[in-house]
């Protein structure tokens, strides 16, 4: 099935052959019945939107199309057991005072860091692992790592998960800045081949074999002045950087394609890595945004979201609290 619209109106022939498509089975008929009266209010909403056609993005009925924005927000977003977190409430031991690109002038016009083979392939945290910190963290990692060393290596999500304490939580949420501050004390990261990605938070043994082959390391991490895209602008220029950022609405949950420019709050509940800029033809400014929830959603896993715009924290958050690991 392609990811065009579906034809109106929404039918249970429809809902089955999407749940064929992405493998959907449900414990018994009064689920199926609940769970197909949402997606049939989802493809619904998603056919108007685009049939106004009065927004820079479009959207499309996708693996999250029978979950509710409430359901949605809670599988890939929110915490399923704190209360407390907010971002900016990590242990930022290895956090530096300085902002290395203060003084940069050099910025190119666009960057893309997949361009420079600095990124790696898009990864899927799955809907029962609220993992998306570490999926943030390991991308910018990568980045820095090729940049420095001209190696890209894919490296270990799960580990991440597995051994990252303090505020942060495994699959239940967590902070990029635990991440950077685990990575360089632990004196690296292990590749993903070597430890990969389940999706189930397990003990972390650090007498394991997985933890002692580090592939990547770091010196700690350094903090882009908040609520200043130019600032970020200058710090993209040079390497991939980890942000967090608002991401609970229906817009995002089935961006589809284009310049989102979706309504959303400020208030972090999900974090992606910046590995580029651009501009469209009509002059309209964007990042580029890699995401963890693969392949299918977005621009094949990324998010071209606007910049430069009337707010000083950025589209979403992203400029609010935008971090980088530093070697």
């Amino acid at each position: 099935m392609s990811r065009r619209l579906f034809e109106s109106p929404c039918t249970k022939e429809t809902h089955e052959k999407w749940m064929e498509q992405y493998g959907k089975v449900y414990k018994n008929a009064e689920e199926k019945e609940r769970r197909f009266q949402i997606f049939k209010n989802n493809v619904e909403f998603i056919e108007s939107f685009n049939s106004a056609g009065d927004k820079s993005f479009k959207l499309s009925v996708n693996r999250f199309a029978d979950l509710t924005v409430e359901e949605f927000k809670a599988s890939l977003n929110g915490l399923k057991k704190s209360s407390h977190w907010a971002a900016g409430a990590a242990t930022a031991e290895l956090e530096t005072a300085s902002f290395r690109y203060e003084n940069v002038t050099d910025i190119p016009e666009t960057m893309d860091w997949r361009e420079r083979d600095a990124v790696t392939p898009i990864k899927d945290q799955g809907q029962e692992c609220a993992s998306w910190w570490a999926f943030s963290s390991v991308a910018a990692i990568e980045g820095i790592h090729k940049i420095n060393t001209g190696k890209l290596v894919s490296l270990s999500v799960q580990e991440l998960i597995d051994c990252v304490r303090g505020n942060s939580e495994g699959c239940y949420g967590g902070f990029m800045e635990d991440a950077y501050t685990f990575v360089a004390k632990n004196g690296g990261i292990t590749s993903e081949s070597n430890y990969p990605y389940i999706g189930v938070e397990k003990t972390c043994n650090p007498n394991e074999k997985e933890t002692k082959h580090s592939v990547a390391k770091i010196k700690g991490f350094e903090k882009v002045p908040s609520n200043d895209e130019k600032a970020l602008l200058k710090a993209v220029a040079k390497q991939p950087v980890s942000v967090y950022l608002q991401s609970s609405g229906y817009y995002f949950q089935f961006y589809s394609s284009g310049i989102f420019t979706g309504i959303c709050e400020t208030g972090a509940d999900h974090a992606a890595t910046i590995v580029g800029y651009g501009k469209d033809i009509d002059g309209t400014k964007y990042w580029i945004v890699k995401n963890c929830w693969g392949t299918q959603w977005g621009e094949k896993g990324y998010i071209r979201m606007k910049r430069e715009v009337n707010a000083k924290e950025g589209l979403c958050g992203i400029a609010n609290n935008a971090t980088y690991p530093i070697i």
